[in-house]
């Protein structure tokens, strides 16, 4: 973290500034330059021969009104005690520095461990559906229930954004609110005192400028952060066009993973989602189980080494079959298992998936099967 009493933050404040320059761009004058402060000591002739920088560029980065604006950024963070991470910070979170697009600066207010353990974004429609809302407050409180303790982001917009920050907060997990503005005011207002909370219990960030107003283009700039702070980006309802998607875009191009809840074909709400599943392009999710499952996160009896015993009665009779049979082995492989219960290759390779998806089933090299809990 650079102090707000550390003079070289307002030349990192300042690069953010300038017009017309985004954190790519920022971190390669950066780099040319040296530092932040021979940013602004450079000559125009010596910026314009850095790949990207024109001469409108140059004049925008020469113009010492920019510094002027970063002096009373400093100031309102002095005032307010918000916290800066730079991006060469050693505090900075981890998985933003993998994203080049990430933000040269961060304002945060609050104190959440933006390099949690498991980090999960959540969003979705603003028009959030009975169905939607349900099931996002009932993943959140999943998650917490099976000893989970993720960081919950969003973006603290009316609908999913503010029904996952408020799950959160009721189940006692950290969450982030990624503003699209500055932290001299909230947008929505209305989600004032949930920001109040979320402060409390985690932490709003942002990118913007303090005195920065939430604009169009400002919300699909902060879903950058949104998609690059998480493990994992989840959409819960969406049309065919929206921020939702822009952000599971971008966790893509993170190499992060993307879930989608399934709908409707004939809700408009659920489109964009099944068409992220369509296409590959996200993991369909149900529950808990879906994200322990695809981001290989132990639920808490694996971790422990204590699982509760499977009763047979949660089974239906081709699961018992492989259930029993499993028992009086120690390892099986698919064949074996097909030849003993006369059960077609094929039945047999979904039930063994379906089981191991459950966490009843492990398997092992040389597609081998093993029971993971006993049974009564």
């Amino acid at each position: 973290m650079t102090s707000f009493n550390d003079e070289s933050l307002k030349y990192k404040i300042a690069i953010d500034l300038i017009p017309g320059i985004g954190g790519v761009l920022a971190k390669k004058i950066i780099e040319s330059a040296g530092s932040p402060e021979e940013v602004f000591t450079s000559s125009k002739a010596f910026l314009q021969k850095i790949p990207g920088i024109g001469k409108t560029l140059a004049e925008n980065i020469t113009n010492h009104s920019i510094l002027a604006q970063a002096e009373k950024e400093m100031e309102f963070i002095s005032k307010y005690r918000i916290k800066t991470l730079y991006y060469l910070d050693e505090d900075y979170p981890e998985r933003l520095k993998e994203c080049p697009d990430s933000p040269v600066v961060l304002f945060i207010r609050g104190d959440a461990d933006l390099d949690n353990t498991r980090v999960l974004s959540i969003v979705g429609t603003r028009n959030a559906s009975t169905y939607g809302l349900e099931f996002c407050r009932n993943l959140v409180s999943g998650l917490s229930a099976r000893g989970h303790k993720p960081l919950i982001v969003s973006g603290l917009a009316y609908g999913v954004d503010i029904c996952a920050h408020k799950a959160a907060l009721d189940n006692n997990l950290p969450t982030v609110a990624v503003l699209a503005h500055g932290l001299s005011t909230i947008y929505p207002s209305a989600h004032r005192n949930v920001a109040e909370k979320i402060s409390g219990q985690g932490a709003l960030v942002t990118d913007f400028g303090s005195k920065t107003m939430p604009e169009r283009g400002n919300f699909l700039k902060r879903n950058r952060i949104i998609a690059g702070l998480a493990d994992a980006t989840i959409v819960i309802e969406s049309s065919v066009k929206g921020g939702a998607l822009i952000t599971a875009d971008l966790a893509s191009s993170y190499n992060r993973d993307v879930f989608a809840l399934p709908g409707r074909v004939t809700d408009k709400r659920s489109q964009g989602c099944n068409n992220l599943i369509k296409t590959n392009k996200a993991a369909l999710i149900e529950k808990v189980e879906d994200i322990e499952y695809i981001m290989n996160w132990d639920p808490p009896e694996k971790r422990t080494g204590k699982k509760e015993p499977l009763s047979l009665n949660d089974l239906n009779n081709e699961e018992k079959k492989v259930i029993l049979l499993l028992g009086e082995k120690e390892k099986m492989t698919a064949d074996q298992i097909s030849d003993e219960t006369g059960l077609g290759p094929g039945q047999i390779s979904y039930l063994l998936l379906n089981l191991e998806f459950m966490g009843y089933v492990t398997s092992h090299p040389g597609k081998m099967y093993s029971l993971s809990v006993s049974f009564c």
